[in-house]
């Protein structure tokens, strides 16, 4: 697997588009890894501090992505160097879209990322540029329709994306009108912790499960696991977090999950993050879900975990673990040799594997057929991974292994 990991990690990207913003310090870069089946896709991402090296290993993460959610592309990924918090942000994404535009139009797909809006930014801005819809570069490099089914199936991708959720299992509220986009990823996560233990031996029922940020994927993973019966015992955020050894209640889950001031965590007894990091770790507990900023979980920290039960993990964020390695760094190796490793590329499929979905012919647009997909998506890899391997450590490399194989 390392082999084949080197190999593929060193083979140099197809395309490295880069820009330097004209009216503002931000710069921006596209990667495209490979136009494997004729196309590549990854969404957008904004943060000061970013650079190239970040935005290569993302778009190496979503290949491997695509060999569990499909379409069988290559990956990409986009990054713009600048503060998302500036008010001149939207002006940057314009004059951005509008130089990426070309590759959006001929064989590049894009969406939302960390600090960059599906809906409110990615969908209006592209539009604004001539690009039917962020996702056209796929339809026009890989799929290769006719006219009339290319307007169909984009038509289908933009009602479903947007669609909002309407049945009572997958929304918290269906007055508020969350979207399949909203929710969508943070359900997958949690799916793939069901369906481990449905899979590896053993009932979800009961277990309790710290999450590790509160946004939309954490807090949508926290909502979804609690549905299930798991006991969500801790939570932390970067303003802090809420600590309960008994485990919330699910209307308390719910609560926390409507009371969100914008993508954080709300509550009148929030514990400051400080006094919270110290106790959190060693909480008991058997599921942690990462759901934060990629690169931030120290060996420590899992260490405490296991040494106080832990016994699955199902990321949220991509490459969760503090190692400088695009993917198998000494963290990770060592998190995988001693409990169950979810790869971030399964468990946070969601959103990838809902484009895929829409990107086919006509397929059912209810929520329960949506989410029912990513859902089975999901155990396919995994049942996949146990095929090829029966014990309950080293799922992560063997999940690698039969990836790697598709790809090189």
């Amino acid at each position: 697997m390392k082999d084949l990991l080197k190999k593929y990690e060193n083979k140099a990207p197809e395309i490295i588009f880069n820009w330097k913003d004209s009216e503002t310090e931000a710069e921006g870069w596209t990667v495209i890894n490979s136009l494997r089946g004729g196309a590549a896709g990854g969404g957008t991402r904004m943060r000061l501090g970013l650079d190239m090296n970040e935005v290569l290993s993302l778009a190496k993460t979503m290949e491997v992505k695509f060999t569990v959610s499909g379409p069988e592309i290559g990956g990409a990924k986009s990054g713009i160097n600048f503060d998302p918090n500036d008010p001149r942000k939207k002006d940057v994404l314009r004059r951005w879209y509008k130089a990426v535009s070309p590759l959006l139009k001929s064989y590049y797909g894009t969406g939302g990322d960390l600090n960059v809006d599906e809906i409110n930014e990615v969908i209006p801005i592209t539009e604004e540029c001539g690009v039917w819809h962020p996702q056209e570069g796929v339809f026009n490099g890989h799929f290769q329709p006719t006219e009339a089914d290319k307007i169909n199936r984009i038509g289908q991708l933009r009602q479903g994306v947007i669609k909002v959720l309407e049945n009572t299992t997958f929304s918290p509220d269906v007055s508020r009108k969350y979207t399949v986009a909203d929710m969508i990823t943070g359900y997958g996560v949690a799916e793939a912790v069901r369906h481990y233990y449905d899979i590896y031996d053993g009932s979800i029922k009961g277990k309790r499960a710290v999450i590790q940020g509160f946004g939309n994927v954490g807090s949508a993973a926290a909502y979804y696991l609690s549905e299930m019966g798991v006991k969500v015992v801790g939570i932390i955020d970067h303003v802090g977090g809420l600590i309960k050894e008994d485990g919330f209640s699910f209307n308390e889950i719910k609560n926390l999950y409507l009371n969100k001031k914008g993508n954080k965590l709300y509550s009148e007894t929030l514990i400051p993050f400080k006094e919270l990091n110290e106790k959190i770790w060693s909480l008991p507990t058997e599921i942690f879900v990462p759901c934060a900023a990629s690169r931030l979980i120290t060996k420590d920290q899992i260490t405490q975990m296991i040494n106080a039960g832990l016994e699955v993990i199902s990321s949220g964020a991509n490459v969760p673990f503090a190692d400088e390695e695009i993917f198998f760094g000494p963290i990770m190796e060592y998190t995988d040799e001693r409990v169950s490793l979810i790869p971030d590329f399964i468990s946070n499929c969601g959103m990838a594997r809902v484009f895929s979905y829409f990107m086919e012919r006509r397929v059912q647009m209810t929520d329960e057929a949506i989410f029912m997909d990513t859902s089975e998506t999901i155990k396919k890899a995994i049942q996949n991974t146990y095929n090829n391997n029966q014990t309950k450590t080293n799922i992560s490399k063997t999940a690698f292994e039969i990836a790697l194989k598709q790809l090189l």
